[in-house]
């Protein structure tokens, strides 16, 4: 293989970068359109979770499969694909007359960011072949992931308000052409000798419509009961198409999701964690985009400025925290105090009311639970991607985002479901329709869902506490490879990954 640095490949950096972008922006600035898109086309409350959820399924069902495609049909084919298709089905979701067409063209979004989004990261590592450049360029490429989420949060504000909805989606049409022309320009494709070349269809199948299934009992049980006949049969064709997804995992040579690596503890431990946080993630950008604009009375453009504290906690708490202190102290040390104080900061967001003001009752919650959520993603991502070398690293990073993405889509549906259910609960006990009380009863809805949350990050600190058990590195060490030690590039890769996590973390993030 030619290792020769390309001279266009800054240029290549930047073409890579707005991929990246596109995806991040895709997450935020959906969702402070979500109020506006429901009321447009009619969508119930107990529906509007699928917006979201069509994207994060098909993205993070279908992301170990679109890693191996990258493998087979060559990087720059794969991500010029991605970013092709990514742009039609925004340029189609954008012109959604019906919720049919709205929810098919972000399954189809998730469909082709999971081609694009693990094609340009493989396309970065290998454009940039010296470790020095390679460093700067996963610094830049996080940067533009971390930004993204802010720039998503006041764009898709701006469009919502000051021109119509249905921008959000089609604003990937010009973006995706740009960076298709710089692909095609300034990348080029490094073959890699002795990859495996069948794809394990079966396997991506079965974890699909496993999390389908469960997603879908979820949501069907705002509406049927938690012990109708469909819930419970989604329930269990989700867990039965899982266990087979396990079984066909470990008889197939060519697995998506080779089952050696989750005998690691310490990985089992950060994918569960950062599964567990998702919940809490999703469940306040849903709700509070809501609560802000339905309640309180906040324009598009000033939801997406009010979510900017949480940006900014998340980046201080992973770069100028975690980064800094996981080299000494190691990552239990960071993930059991980011995981408590997250769940502090959920639990003061569930004394909100009808009337409280954003500065003193949401902002502090907002800024301490990205200050936490960024102690807590870092080093869980260092921690699940540390110390695997070879073929396996591409897909311990796809089981990493296919975590982040599917324990999001489970916990926006459970939490929709219940905050549905009580809202309906409310307005049939007080018997009344008025403004006010209709006001009330969604924020009832919208408090007791974030006590999942705050259930779930609890969780999240205890699996910390008893699964992750890895010593820092030692000073001056450049390899992680011994056993329960973390290399310093599994730090600076985890920087850059986390970054992109905002989007997930998304809310639609995600």
């Amino acid at each position: 293989m030619d290792t020769t640095p390309d001279p266009r490949r800054w240029w290549g950096l930047a073409a890579i970068g707005l991929a990246q972008l596109m995806v991040v922006l895709d997450m935020t600035i959906v969702n402070i359109a979500l109020p506006t898109a429901q009321a447009d086309l009619g969508i119930s409350d107990a529906d509007r979770q699928w917006v979201i959820t069509a994207y994060t399924l098909a993205f993070g069902g279908l992301l170990l499969l679109g890693g191996r495609l990258g493998d087979v049909m060559g990087r720059k084919r794969t991500l010029i694909v991605g970013l092709a298709g990514f742009a039609v089905a925004s340029a189609f979701g954008g012109l959604s007359q019906t919720f049919a067409m709205l929810i098919i063209a972000r399954a189809l979004q998730g469909v082709f960011a999971a081609l694009l989004a693990p094609a340009a990261l493989s396309m970065l590592n290998v454009t940039f072949t010296d470790a020095r450049e390679r460093a700067r360029a996963l610094g830049v490429y996080g940067a533009i992931a971390g930004g993204g989420a802010a720039i998503g949060l006041i764009l898709g504000g701006a469009l919502t308000q000051y021109v119509d909805w249905r921008w959000t989606l089609t604003v990937n049409v010009p973006i995706a052409v740009v960076a298709i022309i710089g692909a095609s320009l300034f990348l080029r494709d490094h073959r890699v000798e002795g990859i495996r070349t069948r794809l394990d269809v079966p396997g991506a199948l079965l974890v699909t419509g496993g999390v389908l299934a469960i997603v879908y009992g979820l949501s069907e049980a705002e509406q049927d009961g938690w012990t109708s006949a469909l819930v419970l049969s989604m329930f269990a064709l989700g867990a039965v198409l899982l266990a087979a997804f396990v079984l066909v995992e470990r008889r197939t040579p060519h697995a998506l999701l080779p089952l050696h690596l989750l005998r690691d503890r310490n990985r089992v431990g950060a994918l569960t964690v950062v599964g567990l946080t998702q919940i809490g993630m999703f469940g306040v950008f849903l709700f509070l985009t809501y609560y802000l604009q339905g309640v309180q009375g906040f324009s598009p453009m000033r939801t997406g400025v009010a979510f900017l504290p949480m940006v900014l906690g998340m980046m201080t708490g992973a770069v100028g925290i975690s980064a800094r202190l996981l080299p000494r102290v190691g990552p239990r040390r960071l993930m059991v105090p980011g995981t408590l104080l997250a769940t502090g900061a959920l639990l003061f967001l569930t004394q909100i009311e009808v009337g409280s003001s954003y500065w003193v009752h949401v902002m502090p919650g907002l800024l301490f639970l990205g200050l936490g959520m960024g102690m807590t993603f870092m080093p869980s991502m260092a921690t699940a991607t540390g110390g695997v070398r070879g073929t396996d690293a591409g897909v311990v990073s796809a089981t990493l985002n296919t975590t982040q993405q599917v324990g999001g889509s489970i916990g926006i549906a459970l939490l929709n479901t219940v905050a549905a259910n009580v809202t309906a609960d409310w307005i049939a006990d007080h018997g009344s329709t008025t403004a006010g009380e209709l006001a009330e009863a969604a924020v009832q809805g919208f408090t007791t869902a974030m006590w999942i949350s705050v259930g779930a990050v609890l969780l999240a600190s205890v699996a910390a506490a008893i699964l992750v058990n890895m010593r820092p590195t030692a000073h001056g060490e450049s390899h992680g490879d011994a056993e329960g030690e973390i290399a310093p590039a599994d730090i600076d890769a985890a920087v850059a990954v986390t970054a992109a996590a905002l989007e997930e973390g998304s809310a639609d993030k995600r």
